[in-house]
């Protein structure tokens, strides 16, 4: 988003500073009581996200880590020296049964959820990043798993946890701009143009069939980037290709769609297109625009959310211009259309529209619990038997939205969707990218 004074967010009444001031309501924290019982804890998964998500926990005992990349893996055991050190998650998990309480997964898209599942079967609760799956199908298990097991988990979308979500989510929820039956919501992510190449040898550090998983066998790869460089799949440009990640929509959407599923209420859409480029078999594509139609909720009425990638975004905000004057043309955001407004968002950030028609709006005062930060909501709900606001059953329902979207790009077709019984009552060939088949040696 252009860049803009906080101020002029909400206009520039002092009741709305005040607004901005005022002093929030926290998660009750359980440190007074158990700062001395800290949690022990396996990371899978060491490097980029994972460090992050490493950093996230670093108050309590890491005991373990994991990493099919043994220099990772060594420069992780520099800052945790008394971890135990993994290349397979499936031995760690086995060994250590005893000695942890709680697993971060901070892997590629396509093992998240063999190695949540087993996770959650031995009884340890789960923080695992966005998304939370690689399938619909996955998504689902892994919410009834924790479910049946009684679980604290927690998805990594971080932005969930920042103030700015929740000034947003209580604006549409005090009706600030009245009924809303349309977001649209996009990134300028490009995650087109490339293909994979084999017959270069694997880095001795690297242990491909174990970062292959419960994916097809296939060659040590390596990518083709558009100006012709090469770059490897691992660490992080798995991310364009079908077998490994889920492309823009699969890496963005959870964190941006996050926001009105949790403002709207929104859980499964029924009906779900897109419009693109022809789809390719092995690489992701860029330019994709998905439609989602919601059902109304209790006295909701539905929405329809358009998302949008690769540099497409919403024609809405044409001629709207922020409180300075200055056109309003973001490369990614929100935008939530009311009968009587609009709000444009992003992680940080918010506005009202028409800017003249709110200046000097008051905005409700704060009535959703301020969080501790997202991996500190996932530690003390552990330690206090609570929840999380982005536990698997949220998460779950998210990340089968998000994916559901992947689903009607690649197979081509405007998809029914029946929730209970996670089928495409309208395409057998887009039911067939509900789940995959596993390697032999990996389970579900």
């Amino acid at each position: 988003m252009k860049k803009l004074d906080r101020r002029h967010f909400l206009g520039t009444s002092a009741a709305a500073a005040a607004a901005l001031a005022a002093p929030r309501t926290l998660y009750s924290s359980t440190q007074s009581q158990s700062s001395l019982d800290r949690l022990n804890i396996a990371s899978i998964g060491v490097h980029n996200r994972a460090a992050g998500n490493l950093k996230g926990v670093a108050n309590e005992n890491i005991v373990a880590l994991v990493d099919i990349d043994q220099e990772f893996l060594d420069a992780a055991g520099e800052t945790w020296p008394n971890a135990r050190r993994y290349r397979d998650y499936r031995v760690m998990l086995e060994k250590e049964s005893e000695k942890i309480d709680a697993v971060l997964v901070s892997t590629p898209d396509h093992t998240h959820a063999p190695a949540v599942s087993m996770a959650l079967q031995m009884k340890k609760h789960v923080y695992c990043e966005k998304p939370l799956t690689h399938t619909i199908y996955e998504a689902r298990k892994l919410a009834e798993l924790a479910a049946e097991n009684g679980l604290v988990t927690q998805m990594g979308t971080q932005v969930h946890a920042e103030e700015n979500y929740r000034l947003v989510v209580e604006l549409v929820r005090a009706g600030a701009i009245g009924e809303i039956r349309e977001v649209h919501v996009w990134v300028n992510v490009d995650y087109s143009g490339r293909r994979m190449i084999t017959g270069r040898p694997r880095p001795g550090h690297v242990d491909w069939d174990l970062w292959l998983g419960p994916a097809m066998a296939r060659p040590y790869c390596e990518s083709f980037k558009e100006d012709g460089s090469v770059v490897g799949v691992h660490p992080f440009n798995w991310r364009w290709f079908w077998d490994y990640g889920t492309g823009s929509l699969g890496d963005f959407g959870c964190h941006w769609i996050d926001l009105p599923h949790w403002a709207l209420d929104l859980k499964h859409p029924t009906r779900v297109w897109a419009d693109g480029p022809a789809p390719l078999l092995e690489s992701t594509s860029s330019g994709v625009v998905v439609t989602y139609e919601y059902p109304s909720r209790g006295s909701l009425p539905p929405v329809t959310l358009k998302w949008y990638d690769g540099g497409k975004k919403p024609d809405l905000l044409a001629g709207h211009k922020d409180p300075e004057g200055q056109p309003l043309d973001p490369d990614r955001g929100q935008l939530f259309v009311g009968s009587e407004g609009m709000i444009l968002s992003n992680y940080s950030e918010h506005m009202l529209l028409p800017a003249e028609k709110f200046a000097g709006f008051k905005r409700p005062d704060p009535f959703i619990p301020r969080s501790p930060g997202h991996h500190q909501e996932w530690i003390d709900a552990i330690k206090s038997g609570g929840t999380t606001n982005c536990n698997f059953d949220y998460s779950g329902a998210l990340t089968e939205a998000v994916l559901l979207g992947v689903v009607a790009y690649r197979s081509g077709q405007a998809i029914e969707w029946d929730a209970p019984s996670l089928r495409v009552t309208n395409s057998a060939a887009a039911q067939q990218l509900v789940h995959k088949e596993y390697r032999k040696g990996w389970t579900l």
